[in-house]
């Protein structure tokens, strides 16, 4: 199994927060998402049947919608489901091959496919169902926090957020380094 790296003192734990509160569940961070990495660090993210009701093929983000409390108290509660770059990655620890990893300087979880084998053991133990199989390839695939993105100097510094952070129309998703308290 694969051991994460140790932490390295004064490095940036870059994340997400997503306010639930605010989120309308547009999903349009989940297709601002799709489009970035279609061609970006993890393409392509293939689709089977993409005009079907179930979103098949490989989606980094998914939203849900659930029902809380009931009469006047109730309420819709829309749920993104993505990678949350956890600070012990169980989908880490239990990667046979040392595919899925962490990275030290700025603890965003990772998949180097050329080492995965498809075995979906990341998936069984990613406790917010944020690994995507991509049957083409064999391999399994996850959010990147649009790594090809947030270190791209040719983007000017302001936009420089995963996609799903620059498209929610709610501003509900806020990204950076988690250990910062501004």
């Amino acid at each position: 199994m694969t051991s994460l790296p140790n932490p390295t003192p004064g490095a940036k734990k870059l994340g997400l927060v997503i306010d639930l509160d605010t989120c309308v569940g547009c999903h349009a961070c989940a297709t601002n998402c799709k489009e970035w990495n279609t061609s970006g660090h993890m393409a392509p993210l293939p689709d089977q049947h993409p005009y079907s009701a179930a979103q098949e093929g490989v989606w980094f983000n998914r939203v849900h919608a659930y029902e809380a409390g009931d009469g006047d108290e109730g309420r819709t509660v829309h749920f993104p489901r993505s990678c949350l770059h956890c600070e012990t990655p169980a989908c880490v620890t239990v990667c046979p091959t040392g595919a899925s990893y962490k990275r030290a300087e700025d603890g965003i979880v990772l998949v180097n496919t050329d080492m995965c084998i498809g075995c979906q053991l990341c998936a069984w133990a990613c406790p917010y169902g944020a690994r995507e199989l991509d049957e083409d390839q064999g391999v399994m695939k996850k959010c990147t926090l649009c790594v090809d993105r947030i270190y791209n100097e040719t983007i000017p510094e302001e936009r420089r957020v995963p996609a799903c952070v620059s498209t929610c129309p709610a501003n509900a998703r806020h990204f950076g380094d988690l250990g910062d308290p501004n």
